[in-house]
């Protein structure tokens, strides 16, 4: 929504301080277009691996969408690891085994539907109870683990963002690229009239126009955007992180929410009065 917002403003400033003393006609240039989306496209294309390509494509939604990542997801992901440490530490380990082996049938994690709509989320907090269940229980070393596995997620997402980013920075030049085309065109008809050369040259400047524009109002925001997202997805992530260990480390369901609690950002943190009455309404099956 933000996204199409700060495109409307970035063309309607741009168009409209432009039209009341110019023609909207010399603005229209396709083959420019051409020249210029069509070289940063293949340039993109050469310069990334197979994922990053299909990565960007799959990226693309999320900048209509915005990070999902709010105060009313993290509260819902703080009272899901209550439930599971309550659970664990009433019934034991081995209780969790029946839903971290079957998330998607698990009647605990359905009851959170934002986080158990999360694929990879649910993956890595699965992954991890299993390793719990199964004897795991060194918090350096888990630790150790979890910041591994963290830091591959982080470079993979940052790569898309910075894949965007990069073809942001080379629009300006196949801008010139296509000014440098028109300005041979135009100087292919020097013979020409001079309101004829106008307007090839008109046509030439338009390419340097077009690069800066999509680069600094388009394409880089974009990037940066994707960024904003990857750094809001790995902080859902810190969250479950925290919380694990604090569980590790022997404290109460109640402290190892408090501790993942600590990691948000400020502006999206519940209090801890509303986690707490959300933790006083945790789920039977729990």
């Amino acid at each position: 929504m933000f996204f199409l917002i700060g495109l409307v403003i970035v063309f309607g400033s741009v168009l409209g301080g432009y039209l009341p003393h110019g023609e909207f006609g010399v603005l229209v240039q396709p083959l420019e277009v051409v020249i210029i989306c069509g070289a940063a496209f293949g340039a993109f294309v050469i310069s990334n691996p197979k994922h990053v390509l299909i990565g960007c494509a799959k990226h693309m939604g999320r900048l209509m969408k915005g990070t999902p990542y709010n105060k009313e997801v993290y509260l819902e992901l703080l009272t899901l690891q209550f439930a599971v440490f309550k659970l664990a530490k009433t019934k034991g380990a081995l209780a969790l085994e029946t839903h971290i082996e079957n998330p998607e049938d698990s009647d605990l994690f359905q009851e959170f539907p934002k986080f158990a709509g999360n694929h990879h989320a649910v993956e890595f907090m699965c992954d991890y109870l299993r390793l719990i269940t199964m004897g795991s229980e060194n918090p350096h070393e888990l630790e150790a683990l979890m910041d591994e596995e963290l830091e591959t997620h982080h470079a993979e997402n940052h790569g898309v963002a910075a894949a965007i980013t990069t073809v942001g920075d080379g629009l300006p030049a196949f801008g010139i690229v296509a000014a440098v085309l028109g300005v041979i065109i135009t100087m292919g008809s020097i013979t020409e009239p001079p309101e004829v050369l106008g307007t090839l040259i008109g046509g030439a400047l338009v390419g340097t126009f077009l690069g800066i524009l999509l680069a600094y109002g388009v394409v880089s925001p974009m990037g940066k955007s994707l960024e904003a997202y990857a750094d809001a997805d790995g902080k859902y992530y810190e969250c479950m992180k925290q919380g694990l260990l604090a569980y590790l480390n022997g404290y109460a369901p109640q402290v190892c929410v408090e501790f993942a609690r600590k990691t948000l950002y400020s502006h999206e943190r519940p209090s801890f009065a509303e986690v707490e009455e959300a933790m006083e309404n945790v789920p039977s099956t729990a």
